[in-house]
C-alpha cells in the first residue's frame, strides 16, 4: 500500500553516487559498441572519444553547479522549467524518461545477446524478460539497498577495466606472454595510419560514442536522495569525469595496442577477443559475464532514474499524480511499475527483429541523451545570467568557460545529431524523433492546466 511521502531519503553516500554513475555510464556502448566503432574508424576513435569527453566535461561541471545551486531529484528537468520555461522542463522530463526506456532495452538486448553464448538454443527476448523482472523487483526496495547493490554491480566492471589496462600496459612494455612480440604502441598508426577511413570513418562514430557515455549525469537524479549534498555533489562530479576518460580512452589505447585493430570483429567485443589472446583461462566467459553484469547494471540504473524523474514531473504537474507518491522505502514505486511495463516492449522487439533491435534502440535514445545535456548546457548559461542580475543565488562550485563553452558544446551536440543522418541503421532515430516531440507538445497542453 503506498502513501504519500514528503520527499525521497537521503541515503545515498559519495561512493553510492560515484558508483551509479559509472555504472550508468560504463555498459554495452563500451563493452559491445566499442567492436563496431573500431571497426569504421581504426585508431581514429580515440579522437571521437576525446572529442566527445571533452563536452562531457563541461557538461558536468554545469550540471554541477546547477546541483549545488539547488540538489533536487527532478535535476535537470527542473533547471530547464526554472531557467527555460515550464515546456521545456516537461520535454527534458520525459525526454530523459524515454531515453532511459530506450536505453536499458538496449541493455537487456545485450544481456539477451550475451546469454546466448552459453545457450545458444535459448531465443534472445528470454534472458531479457528474466533480468527486467528481476531488476524490477530490486528497484522497489529502499534506496540504500540500490545504493549497495549498484555499487557492487558497478565494481565488477571497474575491476575489469583497469585488470585489462594494467595487464595490458605490462606485455607492451615488458613484450610478456603470447602478445609480447607484437604488442607495441605504434599498432595505433602502423595499420592503415592513424586514420585509416579519414576524418570521415570519426565523424560516423560519434553516435555510438556519445551514447556510450549517456548515463553520466545520472549524478543529477541522485541529488534528492544525497547525504550532505553541498559536499557530495562536487566531489562525485568531478571525481566521475576523470574516471569515465580513463575508463574509455585507456581500454581502447590498450586494446589497439595490443591487437592491431584489423584483427578485432566488428561482432564480438573487443574484451572477449583480447582478454583470450591475453592467454587468462576461461577470458571469454569471463568477459561474457562481466558484460552481462555491465548490461544488468546499467539497466537497473535505468530503472531507477525513470522512477525519480517521473516522481518530479508529477511533483510539477506534469505527470499524473500518482507518480507522486511514495511507498513505505519511500521509493516512487508507481515509476517504476510505469517504466518497467514500457520495457516489456524489449521483449517484443527482440523477438521480431533481434539483428535490430540493438541499432534501433540506441540510436533513438542518443536523441534523448542529446537533448538532455543541450538543455543542460542552455538552463546553464541561464542561471549564470540569473545570477548576474541578482535573481538567483551564485553557486560555490562553477563550470570554467561559460557562456562561450556552453554555445559550443550546444553546436557540438548539434553536430552529432546531424551525423545520424550518415548511416541507414541510425537514420531511424531522426524519423522518429518529430514524432515524439510532437506527442510532447500534445502531452504538454493536456497537462498545462495541472502544473502547480
Amino acid at each position: 500500500m503506498s502513501q504519500t511521502a514528503p520527499d525521497l531519503s537521503r541515503n545515498l553516500k559519495n561512493r553510492h553516487i560515484q558508483l551509479i554513475a559509472i555504472g550508468g555510464t560504463i555498459g554495452v556502448g563500451l563493452f559491445l559498441g566499442s567492436a563496431k566503432a573500431i571497426h569504421n574508424a581504426g585508431p581514429g576513435l580515440l579522437l571521437a572519444y576525446a572529442a566527445g569527453g571533452v563536452a562531457i566535461f563541461f557538461i558536468m561541471r554545469a550540471l554541477g553547479e546547477l546541483l549545488t545551486y539547488r540538489p533536487v531529484a527532478g535535476s535537470f528537468a527542473t533547471y530547464a522549467a526554472e531557467f527555460c520555461g515550464p515546456f521545456a522542463g516537461f520535454v527534458t522530463g520525459w525526454s530523459y524518461w524515454f531515453m532511459w526506456i530506450l536505453t536499458a532495452m538496449a541493455e537487456l538486448t545485450a544481456i539477451g545477446i550475451y546469454v546466448r553464448y552459453w545457450l545458444p538454443e535459448v531465443p534472445q527476448w528470454l534472458p531479457a524478460l528474466v533480468a527486467l523482472v528481476a531488476l524490477y523487483g530490486t528497484n522497489l526496495l529502499a534506496v540504500r539497498v540500490f545504493g549497495e547493490l549498484e555499487f557492487w554491480f558497478a565494481l565488477i566492471k571497474v575491476v575489469t577495466i583497469v585488470a585489462l589496462i594494467a595487464v595490458g600496459f605490462f606485455v607492451i612494455v615488458f613484450h610478456a606472454g603470447e602478445l609480447g612480440s607484437t604488442a607495441s604502441f605504434s599498432n595505433l598508426w602502423t595499420h592503415g595510419g592513424f586514420l585509416p577511413f579519414g576524418i570521415v570513418g570519426v565523424l560516423l562514430t560519434l553516435q555510438i560514442v556519445m551514447f556510450a557515455y549517456s548515463g553520466v549525469e545520472l549524478i543529477g537524479v541522485t541529488a534528492g536522495e544525497a547525504e550532505n549534498p553541498a559536499v557530495v555533489l562536487p566531489r562525485a562530479t568531478n571525481g566521475i569525469t576523470a574516471r569515465i576518460l580513463i575508463f574509455y580512452l585507456g581500454a581502447l589505447i590498450i586494446i589497439m595496442a595490443l591487437v592491431p585493430w584489423t584483427e578485432l570483429s566488428p561482432t564480438i567485443s573487443p574484451f572477449v577477443f583480447v582478454f583470450g589472446k591475453l592467454g587468462v583461462p576461461g577470458a571469454a566467459t569471463i568477459i561474457n559475464l562481466v558484460v552481462i553484469t555491465a548490461a544488468t547494471s546499467s539497466c537497473n540504473s535505468g530503472l531507477f532514474s525513470t522512477g525519480r524523474m517521473l516522481w518530479a514531473l508529477a511533483e510539477r504537474g506534469q505527470a499524473p499524480r500518482a507518480f507522486a507518491t511514495l511507498n513505505r522505502q519511500q521509493v516512487p514505486a508507481a515509476g517504476i511499475h510505469l517504466s518497467a511495463a514500457a520495457l516489456l516492449l524489449v521483449v517484443v522487439l527482440n523477438y521480431l527483429v533481434p539483428e535490430k533491435a540493438f541499432t534501433w534502440v540506441t540510436s533513438i535514445a542518443l536523441i534523448g541523451t542529446l537533448w538532455t545535456w543541450g538543455i543542460i548546457m542552455v538552463a546553464h548559461a541561464r542561471y549564470r545570467s540569473a545570477v548576474a542580475a541578482g535573481r538567483a543565488a551564485p553557486a560555490p562550485f562553477r563550470m570554467p568557460g561559460a557562456p562561450y563553452a556552453n554555445w559550443a558544446v550546444v553546436a557540438f551536440l548539434l553536430a552529432v545529431t546531424a551525423m545520424l543522418a550518415l548511416d541507414r541503421g541510425t537514420r531511424v532515430a531522426l524519423y522518429v524523433a518529430p514524432f515524439w516531440f510532437a506527442l510532447l507538445w500534445l502531452g504538454y497542453l493536456r497537462a498545462k492546466p495541472r502544473e502547480s
